[in-house]
């Protein structure tokens, strides 16, 4: 069955991957989860997020655009990135979850793939 992993980090955890002093740690973390998830074969696409702050949220209301900077929800932590894998079922998902650097840090949702028909 299909899932996405929907990522979310805190703006800190999204700062250290430019940041000096933590990118190497950040960046590493996330190659060998990536890796791990390739050699299984499970992992299908996906792709990191730039920050928040960089995105544009579009409601229309009544027809109208309402522009706004940012994300649509103001929390503490962002949407950082999406995997999209395969795997048999909710339980196995959950252990790659668990396995995910952002688990430890902020949150990681699983959610499956709606299939359109």
């Amino acid at each position: 069955m299909a899932y996405a992993m929907l990522i979310y980090e805190t703006e800190e955890a999204l700062a250290s991957r430019s940041d000096e002093a933590k990118r190497e740690a950040y960046w590493s973390a996330w190659g060998a989860y990536h890796q791990a998830l390739v050699e299984a074969g499970v992992i299908t696409g996906g792709s990191s997020l730039e920050p928040g702050h960089t995105g544009t949220t579009l409601p229309l209301r009544d027809g109208d655009r309402q522009v706004q900077d940012g994300p649509y929800a103001d929390t503490k932590e962002q949407l950082g990135g999406y995997m999209i894998f395969e795997v048999p079922d909710l339980d196995t998902a959950l252990d790659w979850a668990a396995r995910c650097p952002a688990a430890e840090y902020g949150a990681v949702e699983i959610r499956p793939i709606h299939k359109m028909e």
